[in-house]
């Protein structure tokens, strides 16, 4: 192999880089698991009954007491350095932002999808026009939405048009936008305005989301916007205040205008808190072991005499900036050995006189700040926290106290009519002009009046945070403004964003919601850990037992390649979720695929009495096409699953899958020949036969063509139950039916009927879909009540009503919830049709460019949508029979499409065969030359068939609910994809085109 040093180089630069990739979740877990201990201790002082219990043991009040404690301690030591990477020490925070992410579905938490709402959007842009076609047009365009997968502008645009006529649009948006839009503009030129209004009002409300997404405190956040469909899909793993996200995230961006302390105000207060805080701090437990060391802070970059403080994105990792709940606890008399600090150690100075504080201190210094003792010396005003001070390095926030007397802001961002990114005139430097309505102009004018006298700070705020202060030079009249300040093209562009959010009202609402509690995760965790395991120890032993000394070779490159997978992911950022995990344990099945076919060619070759080296250079040469083939169609079903589906758990496992597959290749094909190289060179021969592999298939014969008439009468029997199954009907998941869905577990066995009579009550009449999970101690209870209510407090309501329904039958836990609208459920149905579509027509595609003959294309459909018609047919016959959900659901078409990969991978590799045969055997038969075909390749069908049988068994028996659907789904088509293969793709190849023979040359042979 000339490759071999590339190859030798590689792998060791994929071992060093996976172990030092995984190295971050051994490092981030060992520190947590010390700051874990530290908090119990604190929780054992002040409830000396939790000595020995675990904290998933405390009482209600204990456990708040230490996820407050630990949240402090974690907070705390953000920049505590765990270890050293490329680029120098590496803090805690870091290595959280390197460590192998865990989806929700593994630790709990929640996930949301917003659809960001663009009829507030038009109103505005119309000046709120009582027009009633106008008016009738949105409502139109809003139930069409409901069967589109047109933007709600094309929508809108479609219906007005039937109302109004063509071209009549402009006169509704020219007053709003008369500086782009003019009476009498044609619809199309006034729809493309509308789409960069659209745009723009989309990514002004992802930013906010996502700056208000950093105030969860969340390590690993995942925000996925999608401008075409105008939804915004969020992760957030380990989150425990729901209720709070769902208010917050829903809630319209709040842009206010409000004057701030002066510096010399803000002076005054400061020092006379810092003569206050030793008293304060009597009583209050600070371990020097707990929180960081707090530097000084080097702002040798001056910045300018403040006209405008320059705008920036917010930080990407925010600590939790909400008040930090006092506790009875924290107040407690602190032991001897503890140590007090002084506020300055958390807050700083400038050299211009801003006060800054760390990030990883924010909740701490708002806990202390926010005191009784501490609050009294910034009368009517309320702490706000600023973007941070260097952009390069968003280490420190600066701090302001708003002026906050009354509650309300001196002027509300509803006013703001434009603002745009512009240039100095005398420097050429980036600033932001903006322009109010009337109302505001009056208002504003006396802000700045007193601004300019009193050098007050006009602190520009949304959702709590402060993105400017700009201090006016002088009174502002007209309504027309100039922010001025160090700003960087983008930063201006941010900040002129940020002012048009009070005119572009495009809030988010949610559509999807789905919560995973974390006894749940750990469950998924434990399951999907031990399917693993299992799968793993299964296939190397199997791989020894019938390969003898070269299964250690597949097993070598089988570690590998897990390792490889496992590390990449990690060092992608990717998120593991428990599909991810059936991803690994699929890839566990399927990395072995490459060995199969590469030793099974082997062992012919060896049968035929070819010497060793013969054998193995004929193997590998013989093995590359089937095995390119077999990978790449596997690998474009996982592509068009990643492309398809935004949700995380099935990217996950699309993910895992592609990369598993890729690096199958590597570690199949040229790890393993440089090893089997390495052993040959030290002349040590492998054996490829054991005594079981020699009997099994030895010189099989059995004549698969002449039973193909049989084969059809099941293939039709297949097609009508397919077909019937429509007519059945299926148990639609969730997410393609819409409704709520909560997964209760109870503290004994419960009557499913009484619980089903119960909630009906509760639901006004409203029947429950109730299943059962493994027993009646945990049900699965579905219901739509409510569903169309977009109301803020209609999920506790629901909530309220089910635990009103449950509360006869004891104590209950709800383990998992998800909500999704009809809209989006409808949106899902349409995605999971068009790439199961999709993939057939690239499939089909790709097997005509590869074969060159139609006919394999036709043959290769046909046996993939038996393996469909099968699976589908077995969901609906058999859904109320079996004890455990089979519903139609995005991991079943993940299963669907995957069990389409696998098929092909089967049915390309007998394919293979026919055609190098049909060069070799002039003269005979299609059917002696298939049935010859199949019969050869039988050995490694079947193996391949049952490695990831075993591994999909294992899953379906250990791995936990989160996947046994789709396992059962997958088992199903494993064994109809071989049998597909084998009795409905290749005889087809014999019926279809009869006079036309089955070799078409390739390239090289047609120049024969």
């Amino acid at each position: 192999m000339q490759l071999k040093g590339l190859v030798r180089f590689f792998t060791v630069l994929l071992i060093i880089y996976s172990l030092y990739q995984l190295s971050f979740t051994w490092f981030v877990r060992n520190h947590e698991k010390n700051m874990e201990a530290v908090a119990e201790k604190f929780v054992n002082a002040q409830y000396p009954e939790t000595r020995n219990q675990k904290p998933a043991d405390y009482s209600a009040a204990a456990k708040e007491l230490f996820d407050t404690r630990l949240k402090e301690i974690l907070d705390s030591t953000k920049t505590k350095t765990l270890t050293y990477g490329i680029n120098g020490a590496m803090s805690y925070q870091k290595a959280k932002e390197e460590e192998l992410n865990l989806g929700l579905d593994l630790q709990g938490g929640m996930s949301v999808t917003l659809e960001v709402e663009m009829t507030g959007l038009l109103r505005t842009l119309a000046s709120n026009s009582k027009d009633s076609q106008f008016n009738q047009a949105i409502i139109n365009a809003n139930l069409s939405k409901a069967n589109s997968d047109a933007d709600f502008i094309s929508l809108f645009k479609n219906e007005y048009v039937k109302l109004a006529g063509k071209d009549k649009m402009s006169g509704l948006f020219a007053t709003a936008r008369k500086d782009k839009i003019t009476v009498g503009a044609s619809d199309d030129k006034v729809i493309g305005v509308l789409r960069d209004e659209a745009k723009i009002a989309f990514e002004n409300t992802y930013r906010i989301l996502k700056s208000r997404i950093d105030q969860f405190g969340v390590a690993q956040p995942n925000i996925n916007p999608e401008v075409d469909r105008q939804i915004i899909s969020v992760e957030l793993p380990g989150i425990k205040d729901k209720e709070r996200v769902r208010k917050l995230l829903q809630s319209s961006a709040n842009l206010q205008f409000w004057e701030a302390y002066t510096q010399a105000e803000l002076s005054t207060a400061m020092q006379k808190v810092e003569g206050d805080f030793d008293n304060f701090m009597k009583g209050v437990v600070i371990t020097p072991d707990t929180l960081s060391d707090i530097k000084i802070i080097d702002t040798t970059k001056p910045k300018p005499v403040v006209t405008a403080t320059p705008a920036t994105k917010p930080t990407d990792k925010l600590s939790d900036l909400d008040k930090l709940p006092d506790t009875a606890a924290t107040k407690k008399t602190a032991a001897a050995t503890e140590t007090k600090r002084t506020l300055t150690e958390f807050i700083k100075i400038s050299p211009n006189g801003q006060f800054l504080v760390q990030v990883s201190d924010t909740a701490i210094v708002r806990k202390y700040l926010s005191s009784e003792a501490l609050s009294r010396h910034f009368p009517g005003a309320r702490l706000a926290y600023g973007i941070p001070d260097d952009p390069k390095n968003k280490k420190t926030l600066p701090i302001y106290f708003i002026k906050s007397n009354g509650g309300k802001a001196a002027l509300q961002g509803d006013v703001v009519t434009d603002a745009r990114q512009d240039f100095n005139q005398l420097d050429g430097k980036p600033n932001v002009s903006m322009t109010m309505n009337n109302t505001g102009a009056r208002i504003w004018e006396n802000l700045t009046e007193r601004s300019a006298k009193d050098r007050i700070p006009l602190a520009i705020e949304v959702d709590n945070i402060v993105y400017s202060a700009p201090i006016a030079q002088e009174k502002i009249g007209g309504g027309s403004s100039v922010i001025n300040g160090s700003f960087t093209i983008e930063e201006a562009t941010d900040l002129a964003n940020i002012l048009k959010l009070g005119r572009l009202e495009a809030p988010a609402k949610i559509v999807q919601d789905q919560e995973v509690g974390a006894t749940l995760g750990k469950e998924a965790v434990r399951g999907g850990a031990l399917a693993f395991m299992i799968s793993f120890i299964v296939i190397f032993l199997l791989m020894l037992i019938y390969y003898n000394t070269s299964g250690w070779i597949a097993n070598i490159a089988l570690i590998l390649n897990l390792l490889f997978t496992v590390g990449i992911l990690a060092g992608l950022g990717a998120t593991l979720t428990a599909p991810g995990i059936a991803g690994l344990v699929l890839t566990i099945g399927m990395a072995v695929d490459t060995n199969v076919i590469i030793y099974e060619r082997i062992k012919e070759e060896l049968t035929k009495g070819k010497g060793y080296l013969g054998a193995i250079q004929e193997g590998y040469k013989r093995s590359l096409p089937p095995v390119i083939d077999a990978h790449v169609t596997t690998f474009l079903t996982a592509l068009i699953l990643f492309n398809f589906f935004k949700t995380g758990p099935i990217r996950g496992f699309a993910t895992t899958q592609m990369l598993g597959i890729t690096l199958s290749l590597f570690c199949g094909i040229l790890l393993s020949r440089w090893v089997t190289e390495w052993f040959t060179n030290k002349k040590k021969h492998l054996e490829y036969f054991t005594g079981v592999s020699r009997r099994v298939f030895k010189h099989a014969k059995f004549k698969f063509i002449e039973y193909r008439k049989y084969a059809y009468v099941i293939s039709m029997i297949v097609l009508a139950l397919g077909i019937g199954s429509y007519f059945n009907g299926f148990n639609y998941g969730v997410e393609f039916s819409g409704g709520h869905r909560y997964k209760v577990k109870f503290d004994k066995e419960v009557n499913v009927e009484q619980v089903r009579s119960e909630l009906k009550s509760a639901f006004g009449g409203e029947n429950s879909i109730i299943k059962t999970v493994g027993n009646s101690q945990t049900l699965e209870i579905t219901t739509s009540y409510l569903i169309n209510d977009t109301r803020p407090e209609a999920d506790s309501i629901i909530q309220d009503k089910l635990q009103s329904g449950l509360k006869a039958h004891g104590k209950t836990e709800v383990l998992s919830k998800s909500t999704v609208k009809p809209t989006i459920a409808d949106d899902l149905k349409k995605g999971a049709v068009k790439a199961t579509l999709f993939a057939l027509l690239v499939i089909f595609i790709y097997i005509l460019i590869r074969f060159r003959d139609w006919r394999y294309s036709f043959g290769t459909i046909v046996a993939l949508l038996h393996d469909v018609f099968v699976t589908l047919a077995v969901f609906s016959f058999l859904k109320n029979i079996v004890p455990f959900p089979l519903e139609i659901d995005q991991h079943f078409i993940a299963a669907v499409l995957t069990v389409i990969g696998f098929s092909m991978n089967d049915t390309v590799i007998v394919f293979d065969r026919i055609r190098e045969y049909s060069r070799v055997m002039k003269g005979e038969s299609k059917g002696t030359i298939i049935n010859r075909a199949i019969n050869d390749t039988l050995s490694r069908t079947i193996m391949t068939s049952l490695t990831v049988f075993l591994t999909i068994l294992i899953l379906f028996l250990v791995g936990g609910e989160v996947t046994k659907g789709f396992a059962f789904a997958m088992l199903i088509g494993v064994v109809t994809g071989t049998y597909s293969s084998i009795f409905v793709a290749a005889p087809i190849l014999v019926d279809i085109a009869k006079s036309k023979p089955l070799g078409v040359s390739d390239e090289h042979e047609v120049k024969k």
